[in-house]
């Protein structure tokens, strides 16, 4: 097979409605090839109670391959050599990447910083400053592109930078950043996980941001309001066991209360980029395992009539943890994970944050 079709495969895969990134993980898993899994789908529905998925239309998917040629912009599979071996490590990590730049920044010790899209001046001035001193310290800094501090993070490291975004490749938000993306492609790095002409819809942002904590080794958060997507971003961090940091501000300023939230339920205190080095720099990088073709081998046996009706009944509309299933179940992990396969490609089972699943109602 020539890359050309493997990668249309893997493309029309990931593409196929109701397939995110643990069932792509768990499909190839299982089956070896994205191919046997396409062939494999209507028959894991069937078995999970419901119509086989539809199927994502090779032709779009082949103009999709074809348009991002063009804009100068190439896939990243999950199972590729150069895939960002921090990010690989997530069980949320993006199927495919669409990059623009230097793939190679993804690989050196990657620190996000994020913080208010309002942000005061004097924090827009502290990240560019915090953003330039790591960079000169050869860090690479990870942020979002957006207003604020993304954008002073991103201005300060530059080249050693890498920009995510929450549409496709070839679209800027906001606007007035156009400058700052095309600079961030041409000379550092820009990625995207949504195809090409993809708005930045507000259900992307936090997929981009699982990015942005999965490509860091730490993240630092400058300035942020309680509830803001900064504090979604140093969640997921802390949830894929990353460092999460943030900088102090006066208690007087409503920006500055999730940086202190942050600090006050356990992060650590950041007031330079030498106390950012000093909790990255003594974790063992042979920690960190490089990313590998093999996604392991398939369950020992499929499922029957009766695991399938054990892990249905336990499941309802509260997400519960696939190890609590498995705790009150009894039956083998891989078999039960192949009847939340069967289900999630029925439509019959909805994912959630931190590997809760329930029941779709």
């Amino acid at each position: 097979m020539s890359v050309a079709e493997r990668d249309l495969a893997r493309l029309r895969l990931i593409r196929t409605a109701g397939i995110g990134p643990v069932t792509y993980r768990q499909l190839i898993a299982r089956f070896g090839t994205p191919e046997a899994a396409l062939d494999m789908l209507p028959t894991l529905a069937r078995r999970g109670g419901g119509a086989a998925p539809c199927f994502a239309d090779a032709g779009l998917v082949e103009r999709e391959l074809a348009t991002t040629a063009r804009l100068g912009a190439r896939y990243v599979f999950l199972d590729d050599a150069d895939y960002p071996p921090l990010l690989a490590e997530i069980d949320t990590a993006p199927p495919a990447l669409i990059v623009r730049g230097d793939l190679s920044l993804a690989s050196r010790l990657c620190v996000a910083i994020v913080g208010a899209r309002n942000a005061s001046a004097a924090a827009c001035r502290f990240a560019r400053s915090l953003a330039h001193d790591l960079a000169a310290e050869g860090a690479t800094v990870v942020s979002g592109l957006a207003r604020g501090i993304d954008t002073a993070a991103h201005v300060g490291a530059m080249p050693n930078t890498i920009g995510v975004i929450a549409s496709g490749i070839d679209v800027t938000f906001p606007p007035e950043n156009r400058d700052v993306q095309e600079e961030v492609a041409a000379g550092a790095l820009l990625v995207a996980e949504q195809p090409p002409g993809t708005q930045p819809l507000a259900r992307n942002f936090p997929s981009r941001n699982r990015i942005i904590a999965g490509l860091s080794l730490g993240t630092v958060v400058v300035e942020a309001a309680p509830r803001s997507g900064s504090l979604i971003t140093a969640r997921l961090a802390g949830e894929a066991g990353r460092e999460v940091m943030a900088v102090p501000g006066s208690p007087l300023d409503p920006r500055a209360q999730g940086c202190n939230l942050l600090i006050r339920d356990g992060a650590t205190l950041i007031q330079t980029a030498a106390d950012v080095l000093e909790q990255l720099r003594p974790i063992d990088p042979r920690s960190v395992r490089a990313p590998t073709a093999s996604y392991g081998g398939p369950p020992p046996a499929d499922a029957d009539d009766t695991d399938r009706r054990r892990v249905t009944a336990l499941l309802g509309p509260v997400p519960v943890t696939v190890d609590e299933l498995i705790r009150q179940s009894g039956i083998a992990p891989a078999i039960l994970q192949t009847v939340l396969l069967e289900l999630e490609l029925a439509g019959r089972l909805e994912r959630h944050a931190g590997g809760r699943v329930s029941l779709a109602f």
